[in-house]
């Protein structure tokens, strides 16, 4: 019989061991595999000395390149030693599956499929295990004698697909694409043909079916590209999502890669990743966990440890039962970020080329691991990293979050979190379309977003990235779009949320030689303006939008005071102490500016005093009174720990509510009140227990007569005295 079919398991080791020994010894002169007959001709790469799996390929839809579907591979997935094998030896082979043509339009219209057990589950739970991923691990992945093993899946198989009949129209069409490509093969007059697919799949190729022609006759089809990517071990695991997922790729990769004394190699490298987290686990725990690993195995019937056995013995001798560091070896060693790598050769869109180039100039290798970089914006290559980096990300890119400043009041250094993930080649082709070059598609992006965009704030922001980004004329163009919106913008709050992002970009950008006097002429029409319109926009607030309004208000303080422009700090003071008389104006405003114009020394603690004396006096309203308060208060209560008077003042008002009123008012007082810092709250708290009360005491009369009567019953109340005392 000139086909032999061999079913898998996508990327396990036991499977491509076993596969690898089959196709030794039957010496095919063709090799026919699952996988994207669009990818045919890119095959031969993998042969390539530079290409080091885990890799994917990738096929798109040349229109749309989010519509796209990954294939991926690591050394030990089966399908990625097939290929190898016939490259290594002059075989011809090729893709099988339906091809993503028309697998990808198809999925343009198609509903969701219906989700169904993992058929392995059914045999597994009849074997005594809990899912279908174990019972295939220990019975296939993890064994280490090859023979005779695929002979026993297809019997398992067509078993399964003889009782349950779980196959759906989409499964029907590859398999008859499947049966057409073994057709071809036959009539070319190959001798040996080995064909490797899912195990699933096994039966069903078996079978002749004289229907597959008018099956797939008609189908849907689109325009397709192609390539090779990086991959991570991590995206291979069932955790991310991926369909065909494994749990535990970085045990696989150890499964595959060690010839022998696979316990003891496996806890040894777990000892060291402990040691490095400074885990005290020594030599000896290593043979103590070894011989329970076996004595596990043994109890349970099995060959060797698995993984299950060595996950025990690490957690039960090395860690001691805790179970928190195991998620170190879960993610560096079970799972494991190891990135893959695709040689020069490979097609790439210019974009994509142009970035690795700059990634080789700039010493920025992409890696699947989180590192924390500081860059010092005075070094010409961490500046020109910082601007690939935001370039990127004006481009949807985000291989780095974060590029605020660091290292104290210091605005050279900025602190950034790489991470590349293999999906970010996906958005890479979606960007080619604004350029070949990373700077040229940033540029033409920022300009296409900055004319699509009226919002004052979102422009303010694209404005300050394009400018760190160092877009060259593009940045003109943002900026000249910013001028034109903010001259007719008439929504303060879009006035206000837009000048924090200019004032650090005025601040900050002699930093890089950027200083921009456009930016500048913005600034001081958005605060003018603001100042303009700041109180009569606080009049007659609710609750809810005065809230709000004072969030505006205090990131405007911020960025005033980083501007360090004494007009402009003026000007804005000037119209904090306007906010402060407008009795229109809610307590919450008006309590915030006095503290703020307090802060900067604009306003005496007297006058302070005497207007919290009016905000808390009876004729206020309990609520207005509270409202003051809370933003008096915000953010601080160093002041109420250190001013005895301002102590005294807001304890008589809080001893002369009614318990109506404290009750109506506690959850704005708690809100004010949990706002302070531990150390606050405590320094209240013993000034309270201490009777530090000084409120009014001089015009209260006390009847002494009436007082002494109640003591007997507090103290007892107190636990003071006895019952019968």
């Amino acid at each position: 019989m000139p086909v032999h079919l061999f079913g898998i398991r996508h990327h396990g080791p036991g499977s491509a061991r076993s596969l690898l020994h089959a196709l030794e010894a039957l010496a095919p002169h063709a090799v026919l595999i699952e996988g994207p007959p669009d990818a045919d001709d890119i095959l031969a790469l993998a042969a390539h000395e530079e290409m080091q799996p885990p890799v994917a390929i990738l096929t798109y839809v040349r229109d749309d390149p989010a519509r796209a579907s990954f294939f991926p591979f690591a050394v030990f997935s089966p399908e990625w030693q097939a290929i190898r094998y016939a490259l290594a030896h002059g075989v011809p082979v090729r893709f099988i599956d339906l091809p993503m043509r028309h697998q990808l339009a198809m999925r343009e219209s198609r509903e969701p499929d219906a989700v169904v057990d993992d058929p392995l589950s059914y045999v597994a739970r009849a074997a005594g295990y809990d899912d279908g991923e174990r019972w295939w691990e220990h019975m296939v992945e993890e064994r280490r004698d090859p023979r005779a093993v695929f002979q026993a899946i297809e019997e398992a198989m067509t078993a399964m697909r003889d009782e349950l009949g779980l196959d759906d129209r989409e499964t029907m069409l590859r398999e008859a694409y499947m049966r057409k490509c073994i057709a071809e093969a036959e009539r070319a007059s190959f001798e040996r043909i080995a064909v490797v697919c899912g195990a699933w799949h096994v039966p069903a190729l078996r079978r002749a079916t004289r229907g597959d022609a008018a099956l797939l006759k008609g189908l849907p089809k689109v325009a397709i590209e192609s390539t090779w990517i990086p991959w991570t071990h991590g995206r291979l695991s069932m955790a991310s999502g991926y369909g065909a997922g494994v749990r535990a790729p970085g045990w696989y990769h150890h499964l595959w890669s060690t010839p022998d004394r696979i316990s003891v190699r496996w806890l040894t490298r777990s000892a060291r990743l402990l040691r490095d987290a400074g885990v005290d686990a020594s030599s000896a725990h290593v043979i103590e966990a070894v011989r329970l690993a076996e004595a596990l195995a043994a109890l349970r019937d099995r060959p060797l440890p698995g993984l299950d056995e060595h996950q025990e013995a690490t957690r039960a001798v090395m860690l001691f039962g805790d179970a928190l560091p195991m998620s170190l070896v879960h993610d560096k060693l079970v799972v494991g970020e190891v990135l893959g790598h695709v040689p020069e050769e490979t097609p790439a869109v210019p974009l994509a080329r142009d970035l690795k180039k700059q990634q080789k100039a700039l010493r920025l290798k992409a890696s699947a691991e989180d590192k924390q970089l500081v860059l010092d914006l005075r070094k010409d290559m961490d500046r020109q990293r910082s601007q690939l980096l935001r370039r990127l990300r004006l481009l949807g890119i985000f291989w780095g979050e974060g590029g605020e400043h660091a290292g104290g009041k210091g605005t050279f250094k900025e602190a950034w979190r790489i991470k590349w993930d293999p999906e970010l080649a996906i958005e890479l082709i979606e960007a080619a379309v604004w350029g070949n070059t990373v700077v040229e598609a940033a540029a033409a992006r920022a300009v296409d977003t900055a004319k699509k965009t009226d919002a004052l704030g979102a422009l303010a922001s694209l404005a300050t990235e394009a400018m760190l980004a160092e877009l060259g004329p593009a940045v003109d163009t943002v900026i000249e779009r910013l001028g034109a919106q903010a001259a007719v913008a008439s929504d303060i709050t879009h006035l206000m949320g837009a000048l924090p992002a200019l004032a650090e970009l005025l601040r900050y950008g002699d930093v890089r030689g950027m200083a921009s006097p456009a930016v500048a002429r913005i600034v001081h029409g958005l605060v003018a303006r603001i100042a303009v319109g700041l109180t009569p926009a606080c009049a007659s607030l609710s609750e809810e939008a005065a809230q709000e309004m004072l969030s505006y208000i205090e990131r405007v303080h911020s960025a005033i005071a980083l501007l360090a422009d004494e007009s402009l700090s003026s000007l804005w003071h000037e119209e904090l102490a306007e906010l402060l008389d407008a009795q229109a104006s809610p307590g919450l405003l008006r309590g915030r500016a006095a503290r703020l114009l307090l802060d900067g020394e604009l306003l005496p603690i007297d006058e302070v005093l005497r207007r919290l004396s009016l905000a808390l006096s009876q004729a206020a309203e309990p609520a207005h009174a509270a409202a003051w308060l809370e933003g008096f208060l915000r953010g601080s209560g160093q002041l109420l720990v250190h001013d005895d008077r301002l102590f005294a003042l807001i304890d008589a008002w809080l001893i002369e509510l009614t318990s109506d009123s404290f009750a109506a008012l506690l959850p704005l007082l708690r809100r004010t009140f949990a706002a302070f810092t531990g150390p606050e709250r405590r320094m209240l708290g013993e000034r309270v227990a201490r009777g530090e009360r000084r409120a009014r005491t001089d015009d209260i009369e006390i009847d002494a007569e009436r007082a002494r009567r109640a003591i007997p019953l507090i103290a007892r109340l107190l636990g003071l005295t006895s019952e019968g005392a």
